[in-house]
């Protein structure tokens, strides 16, 4: 047995090792890379027939660039995109573009790009602005707050729904179902952890989510409007239909919200814990604001991993051969710590240029087409936040999500000198 294929000793897939610190993770997939960069993980007993149940943990960046540039050996559309395969119900309420290989993957994509080029967001800075001035003005008078619960979850959240044209009255029932669907294996979003209670909750939270989405599509095609949902469901060319869009919603408000909410909070602790880094972005921020964002991107990797499924015999990455239904699953927080890509990378350095990171997923077809929005709203939030509150800094250790999927701060308490009103 070489190197790249000996038998896992770190269970991955396990919750209870995602709970340890950072750094000590961090120093495992370090391991892994120099050791076993290519390792199996099993799960349970073998299959009938002595095939092994499990995952190959891909830890290099690339190895995790390689398998994101051939869809047609390695597919997101055989089981769904993570460790687990989602049971068939799940897939029929969340199944989207993620979880598609071509050709139906390239046709939905065509049509939701409409909304995501560099070109149509660059209009949505005012917006973004007036949205971030509005939550800034709610956040405590106390000099206290919860980040995420006050400013970090609120934001790309009510810009995606601003986006779509979604009646404000809906953002709270937005949230929970997202922290619901998403945070499914924390108790505090999900008490019962037993997989029925599981399944039970998401189901329930992603049905209610898709008669909120096919009720809005249906009006849309019957009245279009200046949002984004008309111009997916009733434009002049092809179209979402209304089931389709709720599908997308589901992914757009779990990669738009959760993803953008959770490197704003790990932004502003890593920089409360390197006050160096701060105060050089502060004493220009206009200079340090690529680079900064991108650093944050690269630290925080908010999606932890993606899965893929091996669609024949004789598939060869390096000098690993896999079989069909093998499944292949990138570490995108390791491929981020890559010593090989990133000079130092246990440094957090906010004028590192180049960073090739892949927090927005490898290079192909499946790279986030929320990207740009991303990155905009991560700018437009720093910059206010800091103009609004300038000695802003976390205290105390954030919770983290239960999660090996999402890199999730639950709270994050801040401390602030409140601005008088």
């Amino acid at each position: 047995m070489t190197k790249t294929d000996e038998i896992a000793s770190t269970p991955l897939h396990d919750l209870s090792w995602w709970q340890r610190s950072p750094a000590e993770r961090d120093a495992e997939f370090a391991a892994l890379r120099r050791d076993r960069p290519r390792m199996f993980v099993p799960m349970g007993p073998a299959e009938e027939g002595g095939r092994a149940k499990g995952f190959w943990a891909v830890t290099t960046y690339e190895d995790i660039l390689e398998v994101s540039r051939r869809p047609e050996d390695f597919s997101s559309g055989l089981g769904g995109t993570q460790i687990f395969d989602q049971p068939a119900e799940l897939r029929e309420y969340r199944g989207s573009i993620i979880d598609m290989d071509n050709p139906e993957h390239a046709r939905l994509r065509k049509i939701v790009s409409r909304g995501f080029t560099a070109r149509n967001l660059s209009g949505l800075r005012d917006e973004i602005e007036d949205t971030v001035s509005e939550i800034l003005d709610q956040m405590s008078e106390t000099g206290e707050a919860d980040f995420v619960e006050e400013f970090a979850a609120l934001l790309p959240l009510r810009i995606i729904d601003n986006l779509l044209g979604i009646p404000r009255e809906h953002e709270q029932f937005i949230l929970e179902a997202t922290n619901t669907i998403l945070g499914a294996s924390d108790s505090e979003y999900i008490a019962d952890q037993s997989a029925a209670g599981i399944n039970k909750a998401v189901t329930a939270a992603s049905e209610a989510l898709i008669a909120l989405l096919n009720d809005l599509a249906k009006d849309r095609i019957a009245d279009p409007q200046d949002d984004l949902i008309s111009q997916l469901v009733a434009a002049d060319d092809e179209n979402l239909t209304p089931a389709e869009m709720a599908k997308f919603f589901i992914l757009l408000v779990g990669a738009g919200n959760e993803t953008t909410r959770n490197v704003i909070s790990h932004g502003l602790h890593v920089l409360t814990q390197h006050p160096d880094q701060r105060d050089l972005w502060l004493s220009d921020y206009e200079e340090y604001a690529t680079t900064a964002i991108e650093e944050m991107l690269r630290w925080a990797t908010p999606v932890i991993h993606f899965r893929r499924t091996v669609t024949r015999d004789g598939v060869m990455l390096g000098d690993l051969e896999l079989f069909e239904g093998d499944k292949v699953v990138m570490w995108y927080t390791s491929a981020n710590r890559d010593e090989t890509i990133f000079d130092d990378p246990e440094k957090f350095d906010i004028t590192r240029d180049p960073n090739p990171h892949v927090a927005f997923g490898g290079a192909g077809t499946h790279f986030c087409l929320g990207a740009h929005l991303a990155r905009l709203e991560l700018d437009v939030a720093f910059r206010m936040l800091f103009e609004r509150y300038p000695d802003i800094k976390t205290v105390g250790e954030p919770v983290r999500l239960r999660s090996n999927f999402l890199n999730g701060i639950k709270h994050l308490r801040v401390e602030y000198t409140p601005v008088a009103k």
